[in-house]
């Protein structure tokens, strides 16, 4: 591999990991909350809200995310309502907001699917038994079913952040200059195409890595008390 483009092309495909750390760290610190909160709200009594919520994890989880961008990006910008809200503009005017908007609605869907396979493989007895010993509902789901949930949902939230790190290239689409941006900025420019990509998947390769690597340590760190027989209060 030529040396001197990979030192051109580095400085570069820095620039873009930033951005596509911003659109990872958004998709991940908004959608992992609301993602367990829709996640719960599916499996309330409420039929009507359940369905809404279902509904919603649905589209976003049977639509392609390059689909979901362009109706954000290209379409609601041609509505006049949206043109004349300046909050509305702020989100859809720029690409960059478009990209986040996208990437947490679709990882609010399929964080919601984690965790609600999560919560419904409780053992209903262990719910019982807090119930039985006077909790509310609030305090057996803080004390009881999210430990409990959060630690059956972790090993398959660790492959959705790593989703999220690679659907982050689909922001190129909409003149975002992330990683694949500047890879594709450079690839016109140098017409190296294999050069240029492959530095850019090893940019990909790294950062899931880190990720991966940071969510099996929680992983551990929750089910340290279960391997090492500690105590663990609830």
């Amino acid at each position: 591999m030529d040396m001197e483009l990979v030192q051109q092309a580095i400085p570069f495909l820095l620039k873009g990991a930033q951005v596509t750390l911003i659109i990872g760290l958004f998709g991940v610190l908004i959608g992992l909350p609301l993602g367990i909160f829709v996640g719960l709200v599916r499996l309330s009594r409420h039929r009507q809200t359940a369905a809404c919520f279902s509904a919603f994890s649905a589209f976003f989880r049977g639509t392609p995310l390059l689909v979901q961008l362009f109706i954000i990006y290209y379409g609601f910008g041609q509505l006049g309502f949206v043109r004349n809200n300046p909050l509305l503009w702020w989100v859809v005017g720029s690409s960059l907001h478009c990209a986040i908007l996208a990437v947490v609605l679709n990882t609010i869907a399929y964080t919601s699917e984690i965790f609600r396979g999560a919560f419904q493989s409780i053992p209903i007895g262990m719910v019982e038994a807090a119930q039985a010993c006077g909790m509310s509902w609030w305090v057996a789901l803080f004390r009881v079913r999210f430990p409990l949930a959060l630690r059956q949902a972790l090993p398959a939230y660790g492959n959705e952040v790593a989703i999220v790190i690679k659907e982050s290239s689909l922001a190129s689409t909409i003149t975002v200059l992330e990683i694949t941006g500047y890879a594709k900025r450079l690839m016109s420019e140098t017409f190296a195409i294999i050069e240029i990509f492959v530095i850019a998947s090893v940019f990909y390769l790294v950062i899931n890595l880190l990720a991966m690597l940071l969510v099996r340590q929680v992983e551990k760190y929750l089910s340290g008390g279960l391997r090492t027989g500690r105590k663990i209060h609830i």
